[in-house]
């Protein structure tokens, strides 16, 4: 795994794509440090992290287009899946030096802080956590990322079902408004939610008995539940959608001012289940 860590690392800084993300972070963060905090006089430097948030829909996509799609393009991959290392050490080793690449405008964004405390009031435990759940968060669109590289050998077609994926991700809330709150409604909603969720179970495991097994006993838990008691049913796709909605965890850090440790699982869970997700779509490729 360290290999394929030290590799991939010098690749995105001899690609230049290491420097431009840093470059462009760095940028936009001083341009909205310098506008709310140095000349406005805003003691939160969280409230700039929330500014640049968007960022990461554009950026992230950026990082992670070619993690996987480049291998399978060049057919390099094939190398990698009949070597001595694991698949998850594989992945691994690729992810960790995405977030590396990530942490180095972190890093610097640590700096803000104590410039504000240096000329004023400032909010260090509120900014360190702020900052803390911006990286996590990063983690997360970065999970998110290598693993829709992983399904195409198009860096194109990666990079714009990243942006999708994190565009849609950052209007669940607002999305959640507009869905459905009575009973019934909710219910046929759960089952399409089952039956997109028993879809990637096919295409990962490409077991029709089993994923039709799956699909059939939970629209029956499912109907039975709601023949029982419907009034669980009511309002919860909107409640679903805003618990996937994992950019509201850093809003409550840098809005809130709350140190959310449930937040900081969920955020951990969401990067570990893409991550686990990504090395099952190789590994599928590996015996194919």
């Amino acid at each position: 795994m360290k290999a394929i860590f030290e590799r991939e690392l010098k690749s995105y800084f001899t690609s230049m794509i290491a420097p431009l993300f840093i470059a462009v972070m760095t940028c936009i963060m001083g341009i909205y440090f310098m506008a709310y905090n140095m000349n406005y006089g805003y003691p939160y430097f969280s409230y700039s992290l929330s500014a640049i948030l968007f960022i990461f829909t554009f950026s992230i996509p950026i990082l992670t287009m070619r993690s996987m799609s480049e291998e399978r393009r060049q057919k390099t991959d094939q190398l990698l899946l009949t070597s001595p290392i694991s698949v998850t050490q594989m992945v691994m080793g690729k992810y960790l030096a995405m977030v590396a690449v990530l942490a180095i405008p972190c890093l610097i964004f640590c700096l803000c802080p104590l410039i504000i405390d240096s000329t004023g009031t400032a909010y260090l435990a509120v900014d360190y956590s702020s900052i803390l759940a911006f990286f996590l968060t990063g983690c997360v669109y970065i999970a998110i990322g290598m693993l829709i590289s992983s399904m195409t050998e198009s860096i194109i077609l990666a990079a714009v079902g990243s942006i999708g994926a994190l565009i849609f991700l950052n209007f669940l809330v607002s999305l959640a408004s507009f869905m459905p709150s009575a009973a019934f409604p909710s219910l046929i909603g759960c089952i399409v939610i089952l039956t997109i969720a028993v879809i990637i179970i096919h295409i990962f495991g490409k077991n029709a008995i089993v994923s039709g097994t799956i699909e059939m006993a939970g629209i029956a838990v499912m109907t039975v539940i709601y023949l029982i008691n419907p009034d669980l049913y009511e309002n919860c796709i909107p409640q679903l959608m805003e618990q996937l909605a994992v950019t509201e965890v850093f809003y409550q850090f840098s809005s809130e001012y709350i140190f959310d440790i449930a937040g900081i699982v969920k955020l951990l869970s969401a990067a570990g289940v893409c991550v686990f997700l990504t090395v099952q779509t190789v590994q599928k490729r590996r015996w194919s």
